[in-house]
């Protein structure tokens, strides 16, 4: 699928970036208190720390920031998880210290985890599809690191399940934190799904 771009009338791109990064900001604070619908775009700009006008200068609808939110959070994601994987890597250490990086970065960006939960329903559907197709790529990233550190050793439908069930443990993180942080740690929390990753594998590594 196509890089999905919004339009800005600025043709500076490091001022576009800038300027949208604090929107970026700006926007989860306000989704998280009051969510999408009843926040206003008079809202956003006052909360990204400039004028109404100037919003409109980056974005064409409310939409857009939320859009912005939800495909800034993926490409975090993405380098984080290149950062982490070392595709000529073949042992569990190198699985274990993918799984690590990911869910330390759910912990980083709890909040905007939570509004893209619960807001992505909002966008419209061409933006919703490009939404998920992140997802899914992200979904492949850990899918080609559990190859690599299990070579062979489970069918692709395992593989699939596998890599979802590590995707979605991380993002819990954000969206069930108001109970498991009574609990967990991020770091302990991190170290048990992996143990219970490792022991539904039958595995026993040491985790570093």
């Amino acid at each position: 699928m196509a890089e999905k771009q919004v339009p800005s009338t600025i043709k500076d791109e490091a001022l576009v970036s800038k300027r949208r990064n604090q929107m970026i900001k700006g926007a989860v604070t306000l989704f998280i208190e009051k969510g999408f619908h009843k926040t206003t775009t008079r809202e956003i700009a006052k909360a990204s720390g400039f004028s109404i006008g100037t919003l409109y200068e980056y974005i064409r609808k409310k939409e857009d920031v939320l859009f912005l939110v939800c495909d800034s959070i993926y490409q975090r994601v993405k380098e984080r998880m290149e950062d982490a994987i070392d595709p000529h890597q073949t042992s569990v250490q190198s699985l274990i210290h993918a799984i690590r990086s990911y869910f330390q970065l759910m912990d980083d960006m709890q909040d905007e985890v939570l509004v893209m939960y619960q807001e992505v329903k909002s966008l419209p559907r061409d933006a919703q599809d490009y939404v998920l197709q992140k997802e899914r790529d992200m979904v492949a990233m850990l899918e080609q690191v559990i190859v690599n550190s299990l070579p062979g050793e489970h069918p692709d439908e395992e593989i699939k399940l596998i890599a979802n069930n590590i995707f979605v443990q991380g993002q819990m993180w954000g969206f069930r934190r108001w109970i498991l942080q009574r609990t967990f740690t991020i770091e302990s929390y991190t170290d048990t799904q992996i143990q219970l990753l490792l022991k539904g594998l039958d595995k026993e590594e040491t985790l570093q």
